[in-house]
Order: C-alpha cells, then sequence, then structure tokens
C-alpha cells in the first residue's frame, strides 16, 4: 500500500462516486437542458441561448420582482445571519461548558426546525385576523383598529421572510465558528496581552479571527447557499407559489414555478443555472476574503 500509486484513489473512491452522482452529473444534466425547450413528456429540443435570453429581455417577472427580491434578501440575512452567527458564538463561548451546551443547542436548533416552526409559530403570530398575535397586540395598543394580512401583503411577506431567514441564520456555520472560536490556542491570548491587547472586542479582531479563517470561509458558505436556497419561506408562509404579488418571490420560487408548475423545465434549468453561477461568484470572493495569504 505503501508504494502503490492507485491506493490515495481507492480512498478517495466512495467521495469521488458520489460526488459525480449526485452533484456532477446533476449539474451536466441541469447546464444540458437549459439549451432546450423540454417538458418532461416530449424529447428535449435544442434551442441554444434563447432561455437565457429570454430571462433577460422577456421575463417582466423575473426583472421586476424576483431579482430584486432576491438581492435584497441576500444583502440582509447573508451577511445580516453570519454576522450574527459569528457574534453569537463568540459570545457563548466567553461561558463554561453547561450554559455554552445550552445555548448552542437553542440557537442551532431554528435551523432543524424551519419548516414546522413556520407552519406553526411564525403563522400565528403574524396571522392576518385579530388571532395572530402581533395583530392582537396592536390593535389592543391602539396602532390600528384592523388586523392586517401580513402573510398575503406584497408589502410585509418580504420583510417577514427577513426576519425569519435571520432567525434561522445559526445552522451548520455557527457551529463551525463557535468550534474555531474553542479551538483557539490559549497562549496567543496570552501574548497578545503582553504585547498590549487590552480588552476582549481587540482580541477577537487581531487573534480569534485571524486564527479561525478556515472555519470562518465555511460558515460564509453556507450562509450563501441557504440565503439563495431560502425560497421555502415565503412559499410558506403565504400558502402559495407564486407568492401574493410576487411579493416575496425569489430565484428559487421562479425556479419552482416554471419547472413543477408550469413543466417548462428547460427555461427552469436556465433560471438554476443562473442561481448557481451567482452563487459560484459569491463564494469566490468570500474564498479571497478568507484565504491565508503566503
Amino acid at each position: 500500500m505503501r508504494t502503490s500509486k492507485s491506493t490515495p484513489y481507492l480512498f478517495l473512491a466512495p467521495f469521488l462516486i458520489l460526488f459525480i452522482v449526485f452533484i456532477g452529473l446533476p449539474v451536466i444534466v441541469a447546464i444540458f437542458l437549459s439549451l432546450t425547450d423540454f417538458d418532461t413528456v416530449n424529447m428535449p429540443n435544442i434551442v441554444w441561448f434563447r432561455n437565457y435570453v429570454n430571462l433577460i429581455t422577456s421575463d417582466s417577472v423575473f426583472m421586476q420582482y424576483v431579482l430584486p427580491n432576491t438581492i435584497e434578501f441576500s444583502v440582509i440575512v447573508g451577511p445580516g445571519g453570519y454576522a450574527l452567527s459569528f457574534l453569537l458564538a463568540w459570545a457563548i463561548a466567553q461561558l463554561t461548558r453547561v450554559p455554552r451546551t445550552i445555548l448552542a443547542l437553542i440557537f442551532y436548533s431554528p435551523s432543524l426546525t424551519m419548516g414546522t416552526a413556520m407552519g406553526v409559530l411564525w403563522k400565528m403570530i403574524f396571522s392576518g385576523d385579530r388571532l395572530g398575535l402581533v395583530n392582537a397586540y396592536m390593535i389592543e395598543w391602539g396602532f390600528y383598529t384592523e388586523p392586517i394580512t401580513f402573510l398575503s401583503s406584497s408589502t410585509w411577506l418580504l420583510p417577514i421572510m427577513i426576519i425569519v431567514g435571520l432567525w434561522s441564520a445559526c445552522g451548520v456555520g455557527f457551529l463551525s465558528i463557535l468550534a474555531g472560536i474553542m479551538n483557539c490556542d490559549e497562549e496567543l491570548y496570552e501574548a497578545g496581552s503582553i504585547d498590549g491587547i487590552k480588552n476582549r472586542f481587540q482580541e477577537m479582531i487581531y487573534i480569534t479571527i485571524p486564527t479561525m479563517l478556515p472555519q470562518m470561509l465555511f460558515a460564509a458558505v453556507m450562509a450563501i447557499v441557504n440565503t439563495f436556497n431560502n425560497g421555502s419561506i415565503g412559499v410558506t408562509l403565504s400558502g402559495s407559489n407564486p407568492t401574493p404579488g410576487y411579493a416575496g418571490q425569489l430565484i428559487v420560487n421562479h425556479i419552482d414555478d416554471y419547472g413543477y408548475i408550469r413543466y417548462e423545465m428547460g427555461y427552469a434549468a436556465a433560471c438554476s443555472v443562473v442561481l448557481l453561477l451567482i452563487i459560484m461568484v459569491f463564494s469566490k470572493v468570500f474564498n479571497t476574503l478568507f484565504t491565508e495569504k503566503d
């Protein structure tokens, strides 16, 4: 085994096979389908780049609602959730073991139960009748007299989606950041205090963050992927796809709309390829920021 050059490939084979079957081939198929007119019944008809041209020039819903909604949601929830994950991880890392473990489970649990929570908790909070918690308290306190239909309102749906997105932002990336903070070498903090670092904030900026760049990069990539894939929030809260007035329509919802409702698989594949390219660009940016320089 020490002399055979094929041994490393044998160890890599399970991962490579799974990666090719479940990631590589689907991406290749999606790129191919994006160049076709395919309705899931008839054979795909090659149309080359017509789907991409139509997406940019003819799809008014995409340009007027989907793209702006996706950008607004991603710009707020992505960096906001990432910063929130780091600050919470850094704060609870200062605690002793038992409260740290309990709080880590509390902050991580929303990412596991988001679907159930949206169906029960958030719908109850923003229910459009007088029984909804927000409407009940606002009417009782005299802010308005008639209940607001939050989840079917083109004004309120996207802000509520952003709130839910931030609430569920502490996922796997949060745990990786917490693990990175907990594994920082204590001797570095002692050396930093000798060199003039005076408070916890300076420790975080000059020691903690530079020593856990791999965990920060992983958390950033997970934040990007989760943010762009959070299209289920608007559909679950409003109960329809497209969302009312396209107020909460994100790229993922647009893909589901054309792929599983209209059965225009070629056009849906083109949207998914565009989404993949956007995620790759943002991942490249974060990889550049958090990769250690030689």
